[in-house]
């Protein structure tokens, strides 16, 4: 059986932050799109346009010394424009390590990701890590 276009979407999407794509990862985004990050960190926050996400996207490179990984596990789509992506997110910084499971919620009208909503498994890990 064929993978859903929503999973199919998610996956490219994936794949092109791995590879560090961010042309590509812009266009699966709609030009207002929204990317909701929880915490009480400096890079939490709501990120709209595709400019903010993607700039977003490079703060956590760089503030990871692109240490970065994550490792998609399972997509899950109820084919009514949502999306779910439960990964394993890795990153080093400042001499600290983080790992824990996550997961991303995806809005999709048509073949654009609309908006992202980041679930963390330990919010106050996640505060500490990126204080």
């Amino acid at each position: 059986m064929a993978e859903h276009p929503h999973a199919v979407l998610v996956r490219k999407g994936y794949e092109a932050f791995s590879r560090g794509d961010m042309d590509a990862l812009r266009g699966l985004l709609s030009a207002d799109a929204t990317y909701h990050v929880p915490g009480n960190h400096p890079l939490a926050g709501d990120f709209k346009g595709q400019d903010a996400i993607i700039g977003f996207y490079e703060q956590l490179a760089q503030e990871s010394g692109g240490t970065m990984d994550i490792e998609l596990r399972h997509i899950l789509v109820d084919g009514r424009g949502h999306a779910v992506a439960v990964h394993r997110v890795r990153a080093e910084r400042r001499g600290a390590s983080f790992e824990q499971m996550a997961c991303y919620v995806f809005r999709i009208v048509g073949d654009r990701i609309t908006d992202v909503d980041e679930c963390l498994e330990d919010l106050d890990e996640a505060d500490a890590f990126w204080a």
